[in-house]
């Protein structure tokens, strides 16, 4: 696997040997699609070897925010939640909904193209430890971009997500933490702000100890938190493992799960562990 989680450099030699031919069908081009279709049958194989075996049973973590959030792209609504590459079969994304205050930009058609980051609720918001646990890795450079929510801007984020995708694993995550919980688990915290970072590797936390703060970093179309479980430090090579919470919905009614998409609730700390 530490050689098919390389799959990137295959793609970028082949689209640099097609963009620099001008040869026609010359051995340069040949070369040039030879190289994209080993890239792309590295990738797909990869990303097969990543779909979890099943049968595992979800770890039982504290909510990694307070306040209220809505769930988007979660394992309660579909599996893989995003994709099984990068180990995303069970991710799921957190976007804050403040009872008050100002909300968030909506989603635009062509103008104004995006928005800065802080004109979001999600910015900034405390992210919290899951669990006790050791940091085992964390970035904290990468800058908080615009948000990509408008339809040119949209189209862009896909185009983005591609290339992004053929990178390492940070130019997906933006600024994240991993964080060893026990058992060989990993939780990973993705788009966080830049310099909010507060732990270093090596480091012991607490559960509900702040870690960071949720930002808009890497592959990311408006600030929010990407929460998932692995069974090890790379995510490249790694498998998501499923996690439940205990948490209340608007109704009033408590929940030990993960919440459906587009539900809103908060943690119920009461019953975490």
């Amino acid at each position: 696997m530490i050689v098919w989680k390389r799959h990137g450099l295959f793609f970028g030699a082949g689209a640099l040997c097609i963009l620099v031919n001008n040869g026609g069908v010359s051995p340069l081009w040949i070369t040039g699609v030879l190289l994209l279709i080993v890239g792309g049958m590295m990738r797909w194989s990869l990303t097969r070897w990543q779909r979890p075996t099943g049968g595992r049973a979800p770890v039982t973590v504290r909510m990694p925010v307070k306040g209220r959030w809505v769930a988007l792209n979660g394992p309660a609504t579909r599996v893989p939640s995003h994709t099984h590459s990068h180990a995303q079969t069970y991710a799921i994304d957190l976007i804050h909904l403040p009872t008050e205050g100002p909300e968030a930009p909506p989603f635009t058609r062509v103008w104004p193209l995006a928005h800065r980051p802080e004109h979001y609720p999600s910015f900034g918001q405390p992210v919290l430890a899951p669990a006790d646990g050791v940091v085992v890795a964390t970035a904290s450079r990468m800058r908080d971009h615009l948000s990509r929510t408008s339809l040119p801007a949209h189209a862009f984020f896909y185009l983005e997500s591609f290339v992004r995708g053929l990178g390492w694993p940070c130019h997906l995550w933006g600024n994240y933490v991993l964080l060893e919980i026990g058992d060989g688990v990993v939780a990973g915290f993705a788009h966080l702000r830049r310099g909010s970072v507060r732990v270093a590797p090596g480091d012991r936390v607490q559960a509900g100890q702040q870690i960071a703060e949720c930002g808009n970093s890497g592959n990311s179309t408006e600030p929010h938190l990407h929460f998932q479980l692995m069974d090890g430090p790379d995510s490249a090579t790694a498998r998501g493992i499923p996690f439940s919470w205990s948490y209340r919905d608007d109704s009033g009614a408590t929940h030990i799960g993960v919440p459906e998409d587009t539900a809103r609730f908060t943690p119920y700390t009461t019953q975490l562990p």
